[in-house]
């Protein structure tokens, strides 16, 4: 059993229905001096420290007493878009965007995706295991307890299936909750540049069918925008995955307007992503299919864009908006959710309320994971992070900087940076 006491802000998002949508996202539930009360993997009460049930737990307790610490305690971040297995560093496009060329014109150049792909290809099972479990506790470092995780950096089908399998190796051993994802619809590989209605069908009649049947993925994603997959083409591959059991997401609308968005509508994809270039008839259509707006603005900060998704139009329009860091090699090299945060409260006028919901709640129901995460709930799984702060608000005001010092999964604590030797 573990008791957290004397907690400066218990924000719960305990309250209002799921997914948050409009002004829904800025209730949070918050206790002040609060208390959480665990039992095994679940949490067994939540109230005032001052109501703290000391009847149900003995002296053999574990207890987290925040005296004079100023800790705020959250649900744990839900990661909800992530690109974590990859080999070798894409650091000179970094230089190159630096020096004025886009993103664009680095990936027509050979790099971009294609580059990581060379990379993965010929970098073993083991060498993989090893990078992901370092990135794996840098997620669990900066507050994030569970995550998605795409593949897309193989494009074969060896070499997807082996991003899929080191997943699944790693979902076995970390204490970081994995939900895994195909995306072997990342990119057209260089061998099929030239006959890329070939590389559709082998999605769709070889490796969609292997990856459900072997039950290595729950979702199956699609980037589809220009340069990439067409609508057309996203189709086709979202019907085979459809059909084979698999939950449907989509990277929309991230470089140009094409019509992923309203494809995921039409198709009620659990979540659409990016969404830079949406238009007032993509919102509409999401909210109509009930489709969560994953915001990622952390790319478009660290590419040096200027345009970022609408979020504002989009949580006035009553779409579920989650928020995520989009962690992969070229574009977004970072598993902070706390800058993210950040990020969408300066660059798209969140509010900190709004962040915090988007990160937690709206990020599990993405995943179709709210039922048990996202939230500080009786009942619920333990999955809280304790943050070094006075209030809440503090973690975007405070940019740049980790704020974590507990991590607790599954009822077990899993990093403590208040203990002393």
């Amino acid at each position: 059993m573990l008791v957290l006491k004397n907690i400066a802000q218990v924000v719960t998002l305990g309250v209002g229905p799921v997914p948050r949508c409009g002004t829904e996202m800025e209730e949070l539930g918050i206790i002040p001096d609060g208390a959480v009360l665990i039992r095994g993997q679940r949490i067994a009460w939540v109230g005032p420290s001052s109501d703290l049930p000391l009847h149900q737990y003995g002296s053999n307790a574990g207890t987290i007493d925040g005296t004079g610490l100023e800790l705020v305690a959250l649900p744990g971040f839900v990661d909800s878009h992530t690109h974590p297995i990859f080999a070798g560093s894409r650091v000179d496009e970094y230089e190159m965007r630096c020096r004025g060329k886009s993103y664009q014109e680095i990936s027509a150049a050979g790099g971009g995706i294609r580059a990581s792909v060379r990379q993965l290809r010929q970098t073993s099972f083991g060498q993989l295991v090893r990078h992901g479990e370092k990135v794996f506790r840098q997620f669990l470092r900066h507050g994030t307890t569970t995550i998605e995780a795409k593949s897309g950096y193989g494009l074969s089908m060896e070499d997807e299936l082996k991003i899929l399998r080191v997943i699944e190796r790693l979902r076995s051993r970390s204490r970081l909750e994995v939900v895994p994802t195909f995306l072997g619809a990342h990119a057209v590989p260089d061998e099929f540049r030239d006959s890329r209605h070939v590389y559709v069908e082998k999605l769709v009649k070889e490796m969609i069918p292997r990856v459900a049947r072997e039950g290595l993925a729950r979702f199956c994603d699609v980037f589809c925008d220009t340069g990439y997959f067409t609508v057309e083409e996203a189709r086709t591959i979202l019907t085979a995955a459809r059909d084979h059991g698999l939950g449907l997401r989509i990277h929309a609308e991230e470089l140009r307007h094409g019509g992923g968005a309203r494809l995921a509508a039409e198709f009620g994809a659990r979540s659409a992503d990016h969404l830079e270039w949406v238009d007032d008839g993509d919102i509409a259509a999401l909210r109509r299919a009930g489709t969560v707006a994953t915001l990622l603005p952390g790319t478009a900060f660290n590419l040096g864009l200027t345009r970022y998704p609408p979020a504002r139009a989009l949580i006035e329009a009553r779409v579920p908006v989650a928020l995520a860091t989009d962690f992969n090699p070229g574009s977004c090299f970072t598993p902070n959710l706390q800058l993210i945060l950040s990020i969408a409260c300066s660059q798209m006028s969140m509010t900190p309320a709004e962040a915090v919901t988007a990160a937690t709640i709206n990020g599990a129901y993405s995943l179709g994971l709210a039922e048990r995460l996202g939230s500080i709930e009786r009942g619920k799984q333990a999955d809280i992070v304790l943050m070094s702060i006075p209030d809440y608000r503090e973690i975007p005001y405070r940019l740049g900087v980790n704020h974590c010092v507990v991590a607790i999964k599954r009822g077990r604590v899993v990093l403590n940076l208040l203990e002393r030797p």
